[in-house]
């Protein structure tokens, strides 16, 4: 990939991740002060996730038809900006809800776009992926430490304005986006549906499915559960960014990792070890060092999963449907996925508490674990 390409494709990256750093650990602090409550915030909080069920795959579509997806990330990102500005003028439920949902339509359709595109100039050579996505993981650990210390001495009713600070650095790259690389696709690569009804495509998004529902009561209300039990805002985020630091370390060092060990161990070895991490932090939150652990595990129940998973999409969806394809797999895991993990756990947290909450995460990573050893998707490939 020639350097200045990489450059543009890591700013967005760096400036996207920094606004998801504030937006998924801070948001929900945020929403907690304005007296809403846990399910009010589990709702609001899913709401953007529901945008990603539908509209990554509108806007995946639309830049296939288009062949510019430069220009689709271009417009989404101009429109999202102005209707964030909605937050400076109402608190109620009603009026963030609505807000969270226009401004998700839009902020969700760019990234599987930049990620069609990066893999697209990568070619066969997905597995250097991690080598330009880590920048999207330096962003965020530089936002989430940042604003979390700054959270310390200011209030948190001024994280709207950090957050539309954000969003217009991410308009700047997103400005910078390169334009497709130009491909001949051939007319005989099938309807998308004949895709979608392969047993072992199947099976690896309903595994996907369930590993970012484990997640969805982490993004929800990790921070809420760590002031809960007496952390401050800094060591908040300091767990935050751990995680994400061994992820960059995954993203650079996957190369090697895939030379050692099959595809097929490394993602089984995800969902193992999310089931474990969710058990650490259900049980374990008072230990510090236990805690610490179970965010090092972020490097594979994200990382590894995320670059093993992209390039399976990217080897199954080709040609005209490569945009399709990441947008379907952002709606149908990370959207229906996450939506339904954070806001289902809204209605569990109070009821039945953290810990069974965060133990029914660990359960739903370990269906994902038994349904890849059963279908074995990747050993066709």
């Amino acid at each position: 990939m020639e350097f200045n390409i990489y450059w543009r494709l890591a700013g967005f990256y760096f400036t996207y991740f920094a606004f998801v750093a504030a937006h998924s650990s801070y948001w929900s602090l945020y929403l907690q002060s304005l007296g809403f409550a846990a399910a009010q915030i589990g709702t609001l909080m899913a709401v953007q996730q529901v945008t990603r069920i539908f509209a990554p795959t509108f806007w995946g579509a639309m830049s296939d038809r288009i062949g510019r997806p430069d220009r689709v990330i271009k417009f989404t990102m101009l429109a999202a900006v102005p209707v964030f500005c909605a937050v400076f003028f109402t608190d109620s439920f009603v009026g963030l809800f609505v807000m969270m949902s226009i401004v998700g339509f839009f902020w969700s359709g760019p990234l599987p776009l930049v990620e069609a595109s990066t893999l697209q100039r990568l070619g066969g050579a997905t597995a250097q992926y991690g080598r330009v996505r880590l920048w999207g993981s330096i962003g965020f650990i530089v936002v989430v430490c940042g604003v979390g210390a700054m959270l310390d001495f200011i209030s948190i009713s001024r994280l709207p304005v950090i957050l539309l600070f954000l969003m217009l650095a991410m308009l700047v790259f997103a400005w910078l986006v390169p334009p497709g690389a130009k491909t001949l696709h051939a007319d005989d690569q099938g309807a998308i549906l004949s895709i979608l009804r392969q047993p072992k495509v199947v099976a690896f998004f309903v595994a996907c499915f369930l590993m970012t529902f484990a997640h969805g009561p982490l993004y929800v209300f990790f921070s809420i559960y760590l002031v809960d039990h007496g952390y401050s805002k800094t060591s908040i985020g300091l767990l935050w960014s751990i995680g994400v630091l061994v992820e960059i370390v995954i993203f650079y060092y996957f190369p090697r990792i895939q030379q050692r060990f099959s595809v097929c161990r490394i993602f089984l070895f995800c969902f193992f070890v999310a089931a474990l991490r969710f058990l650490l932090i259900a049980w374990c939150a008072e230990w510090f060092p236990l805690l610490f652990f179970a965010q090092v595990l972020h490097a594979f129940t994200f990382g590894a999963f995320h670059v093993i998973a992209l390039g399976f999409v990217h080897r199954h969806f080709s040609g005209r449907h490569q945009a399709k394809g990441q947008a379907l797999f952002t709606g149908l895991t990370y959207g229906a996925g996450g939506m339904l993990g954070g806001f289902l756990s809204g209605f569990v947290w109070d009821p039945l508490g953290p810990a069974v909450t965060f133990s029914l995460a660990a359960l739903s990573a370990a269906a994902g674990f038994s349904l890849l050893w059963w279908k074995r998707p990747f050993d066709a490939d």
